[in-house]
């Protein structure tokens, strides 16, 4: 078997945003740095590097997960989706997006991408969720200044909407 040295580099193909995207990576290059760097989709972002802040979360294979804990070899063939595919059309914003502009739910920014990917799979899952559960689900996030309580107010907003939004297209049908 041939062994790889750190400067080895492999192709990494992916779909990333419903699009097919291919580029090097180091072995041990992670899946921050490959997004923003080979890919230049700079909307992830990169936090505390230890999973812990989770600035820099992304959904791969439709689950949620920390983009610098998983190496960009390990995401290769995977579907991925970033905060740059939440939009359903250009200059327009998703119902989550949309939500936090009208609470406020960001500051300085940083952590509102890996919040978003977050909420977004956490609400396509749990269609009515409390504001305690919201709470439980966001401790894994860290944010430094809105306090969390806008946060918290959007994603309750956002729940709202897309559950009216799936009685009426569920109406629409019925009928």
């Amino acid at each position: 078997m041939p062994r790889l040295s750190a400067d080895t580099r492999h192709t990494i193909r992916l779909e990333v945003n419903g699009r097919t995207m291919e580029a090097e990576a180091e072995p041990r290059m992670l899946l921050t740095d490959f997004l923003r760097h080979r890919l230049g989709l700079t909307g992830t972002h990169v936090g505390c590097e230890h999973g812990v802040c989770g600035a820099c979360t992304v959904q791969i294979d439709g689950a949620p997960a920390r983009a610098c804990l998983t190496l960009a070899v390990q995401a290769d063939g995977a579907k991925l989706r970033t905060v740059e595919g939440l939009a359903p059309a250009p200059g327009r914003l998703s119902v989550l997006q949309e939500a936090f502009r009208r609470h406020h739910a960001l500051q300085c920014g940083f952590c509102t991408a890996g919040i978003l990917m977050s909420l977004d799979w956490y609400l396509a899952h749990t269609p009515g969720p409390s504001e305690a559960a919201l709470r439980e689900f966001l401790s894994g996030h860290i944010c430094r200044c809105t306090g969390y309580v806008p946060i918290v107010a959007a994603a309750l907003d956002a729940a709202n909407r897309l559950r009216e939004a799936a009685f009426r297209e569920t109406g629409l049908r019925d009928a």
